[in-house]
């Protein structure tokens, strides 16, 4: 009897497209505001609309997503800004090529018969 195994791939997503507020996404990611800002003023997190003024700025669930993972890299790996952008944009790239080989295989699978 084969057994075959299955990858699961689940994105967070917000169905109510709630935004947070500089405040909020330091609460929910345990962290200062000084760090938020730095990583939006080097791109690795972007607000949904660009505001002068930080505390004005509000965020989706994919930038506290990747906050998170931000913060994680940050403390695990000791990784600096750059190191951070370069690791998230990577990271990036890995789970939009397995979301396409998953795709492609299915698609195969389908083309196959199977």
């Amino acid at each position: 009897m084969s057994r075959q195994d299955r990858i699961l791939t689940v994105e967070i997503t917000d169905a109510d497209g709630g935004v947070f507020t500089l405040h909020e996404v330091c609460e929910r990611g345990e962290c200062h505001a000084e760090f938020v800002i730095k990583l939006v003023n080097y791109g690795i997190l972007s607000p949904i609309e660009e505001h002068h003024f930080p505390l004005d700025w509000q965020f989706d669930v994919m930038a506290l997503t990747r906050l998170q993972r931000a913060l994680r890299l940050q403390q695990d790996l000791k990784l600096n800004l750059p190191g951070l952008a370069v690791s998230l944009d990577l990271l990036d790239e890995v789970q939009q090529m397995r979301r396409e080989v998953s795709r492609l295989n299915q698609r195969l699978r389908q083309i196959s018969g199977e």
